[in-house]
């Protein structure tokens, strides 16, 4: 099949069926990789025999680097850096020690289990020390999960990525070329790395902002059209810094760095559109990696990999508990944050980049790490899915809600002239007291939601984007009234 006709396939069935699936995976906490794993495999060759997507497939170089660039830019415009501030030491150490000890720790155990050299086991951990936000979604927009080690598990997962991939290229470029068999390092490419790609991701965004400024207020920009405004940086900050030798995925993360600081809004609207979008291109990875590449590790397996993938998981947890003592954590909150790790689609994209620059031996990389995500997926998935189930709350047919004084409805619109299908506090309190059925939901957007202000006494969740499915999940009668507020 035409490379381009396989990739418009692909992306429309993962449309499709992201869309179709979307809102009963989030609600049973369902891992999404793992569905998409499935499809990829039934739609390879071990099943229907439609696709096949091997490391000579063009259409996965394009997937996979679309995609590592995507999460990289995402992670950048969403990373909120005035939230992070007031939270610098837990951000030190997640992200450094946190991140770089179990990736030694990790390549120290490829090296002595798996007999890999130390450029290929400094790639396989950096690779493994990267943890999954694409598995943690559903986690990270749960109110289940404390604000503490929400923050937490989104940090490290948005910005982990950044710190390895310096480390991944550094190895690479000590690694012997598989066409060649001499090592393919020079200071021009850690020039591109560590210069070139910040500055021109830097330039382009702040660029980009400013004309953005400048457009917005003298003819106006359709709101729908700044989300794709912000992609459109992306793909510009990746190309202008490949093209001169730099980084292109350090150039789009400086340049999400860049919009988060300079343009609130705009970020605003990229998490309308952008965020999606991405997410597509994650998912649209895993299904063309679930056709044969992935599954690959199994056929391989001995004792030695199976123990080296049980250290790789159990590893991060060891050594980033004992870190987060002294920050005022509660202990539930650090036994999250240490035990929420998936590994999952960042490590394979970061173990491709050396399997696409002909690196020897990246191939046998890629198979012991797509063993740790299968592990992972079963493992973290299952977890986070029995974790969130466990914490739901009650149907609100068993609820009592009730209204402790007028100030805890204080987002209600409680006017006394109020009509139509608006609600005073009063006429609340009044249905209430007659016993008749009332549910409050809290439909506030889920930014504003988990960003942690108080919620009103007895509410239950109803979020906008599927309304009627959380109801109809949270068992509130047909009969019943419902106080909505959404401020």
């Amino acid at each position: 099949m035409d490379p381009f006709v396989t990739i418009l396939a692909l992306m429309g069935i993962v449309i499709i069926v992201a869309s179709l699936l979307s809102g009963a995976l989030e609600r049973n906490a369902v891992p999404i990789v793992a569905v998409f794993l499935a499809l990829g495999a039934l739609l390879g060759p071990f099943a229907l025999g439609v696709l096949d997507v091997g490391f000579g497939s063009p259409e996965l170089r394009v997937i996979a680097i679309l995609a590592l660039m995507l999460v990289l830019f995402s992670d950048g415009v969403t990373l909120n850096l005035r939230e992070l501030m007031p939270r610098r030491g837990l951000l030190v150490r997640v992200l450094g020690p946190g991140t770089l000890v179990p990736a030694a720790l990790i390549a120290v155990a490829a090296s002595l289990l798996l007999g890999m050299s130390p450029p290929l086991a400094a790639i396989l951990g950096a690779a493994l020390a990267s943890t999954d936000p694409v598995l943690l979604r559903t986690a990270l927009r749960s109110r289940a999960v404390p604000d503490a080690a929400r923050i937490a598990l989104r940090m490290e997962s948005g910005l982990n990525d950044i710190i390895l991939l310096p480390v991944v290229v550094i190895a690479m470029l000590r690694s012997p070329n598989i066409y060649d068999d001499t090592h393919h390092g020079d200071s021009s490419a850690l020039l591109g790395l560590f210069l070139l790609g910040p500055l021109l991701g830097v330039v382009v965004g702040w660029v980009g902002i400013t004309a953005l400024s400048q457009v917005r207020r003298r003819a106006g920009v359709r709101r729908d059209y700044e989300s794709l405004y912000a992609l459109g940086l992306a793909f510009c900050a990746y190309a202008a810094a490949e093209a001169v030798g730099g980084s292109g995925f350090v150039a789009a993360f400086a340049a999400g760095i860049m919009i988060d600081a300079q343009d609130a809004e705009l970020c605003e609207c990229f998490l309308e559109y952008g965020e999606a979008t991405a997410e597509m291109f994650l998912l649209l990875t895993f299904v063309a990696l679930g056709t044969t590449l992935i599954w690959s590790g199994l056929h391989a397996m001995t004792w030695r990999a199976l123990v080296f993938a049980v250290i790789a998981l159990v590893v991060r947890s060891a050594v980033l508990y004992p870190m987060l003592a002294g920050l005022g954590l509660a202990e539930r909150e650090r036994r999250l944050i240490a035990l929420l790790g998936p590994r999952g689609l960042s490590t394979l994209l970061l173990v491709l980049l050396p399997v696409f620059a002909g690196v020897a031996g990246a191939e046998s990389l890629f198979a012991v790490a797509s063993t740790v995500v299968l592990i992972s997926v079963v493992v973290h998935g299952g977890g986070v899915m029995w974790f969130l189930r466990s914490q739901s709350p009650r149907p609100a047919a068993e609820a009592t809600p009730a209204v402790e004084r007028p100030s805890a409805l204080p987002v209600i619109d409680g006017h006394a002239e109020a009509a139509g299908d608006r609600i005073t506090l009063d006429e609340l309190q009044a249905l209430q007291s007659r016993g008749e059925p009332v549910v409050i939901a809290d439909a506030r957007k889920d930014d504003v939601y988990l960003a942690g202000a108080p919620q009103a006494a007895g509410a239950v969740r109803i979020g906008p984007r599927d309304p009627v499915g959380d109801a109809r999940a949270l068992g509130v009668p047909r009969e019943a009234t419902i106080a909505v507020y959404c401020a």
